[in-house]
């Protein structure tokens, strides 16, 4: 069996595969100061409650946007799984060409994402990816990762509205009945929802201007689905985009 880990700046997201196959998959918080140890206690338990060992596992494959996590994750998978990790990131085999001024600067995620969705679709695309940041990608119709934009995710702007101004409160994110809404919390939930909603439409189609062809919009991330109920500019949502990403990764990476 597979397992693929996803280190994002917030959460830690694990999946294993059997074949093409994602058999469990799992969310963590991501910190920085747990241990090797601890890691391996926290893994362990979920395994555990899966029917699942770690000498089940044949293989491991890791992307990160976090860097001090590598050493640790390398640590976890040598000392307890027994398994050197592959660790996407330059001299990786991705079969896609990266159109950046430094195909390095990209982040993991963005590239395991464009892979993922151009393998299902074969077609121009836009990727959204809804986490701590939310990331734009661009990926065309023969397959070559053109670009994006990033814009600060939606708890990076929540947080900013409730630390910079001192009479509002902290609130949930969910989408209200309605933009006028009559009383602080629902003004501020409102503010916030539609406002992103407003942000992920006006990229996208701004991107579409820029582009030859029209291209397919498919979107990821824990808050994909809110947001793509709430727009018709999001044609497809795909929850374990990343994690399928590292699947084929490691397929066209293994020895």
């Amino acid at each position: 069996m597979l397992l693929v880990v996803d280190i994002g700046n917030t959460n830690t997201v694990l999946g294993i595969y059997a074949g093409q196959t994602l058999k469990n998959d799992w969310r963590i918080g991501t910190d920085k100061d747990r241990t090797v140890d601890e890691y391996a206690m926290l893994i362990d338990n979920l395994f555990r409650l899966s029917g699942l060992k770690f000498s089940c596992l044949d293989d491991v494959i890791v992307s990160s946007v976090v860097p001090p996590m590598l050493d640790t994750i390398e640590g976890l998978c040598q000392q307890y799984f027994k398994l050197k990790p592959y660790i996407v990131g330059p001299g990786m085999k991705t079969g896609m060409p990266i159109q950046y001024d430094n195909p390095r600067e990209v982040g993991a995620d963005r590239i395991v994402n464009a892979i993922a969705a151009y393998e299902r679709s074969k077609c121009g695309l836009i990727v959204v990816d809804f986490g701590t940041a939310t990331t734009f990608d661009v990926i065309s119709p023969d397959g070559s990762y053109q670009g994006g934009a990033i814009a600060p995710g939606v708890g990076i702007s929540a947080d900013a509205l409730f630390e910079r101004a001192s009479k509002l409160p902290r609130v949930e994110f969910t989408r209200p009945d309605q933009v006028v809404a009559k009383n602080t919390v629902n003004s501020m939930q409102a503010g916030i929802f539609y406002g992103y909603v407003g942000l992920v439409e006006g990229i996208v189609s701004r991107m579409k201007k820029e582009l030859p062809e029209m291209p397919r919009v498919i979107a990821t991330g824990g808050l994909a689905a809110s947001i793509s109920a709430a727009t018709n500019c999001i044609d497809q949502v795909e929850p374990f985009l990343t994690l399928e990403g590292l699947r084929i990764l490691y397929e066209r990476n293994r020895n």
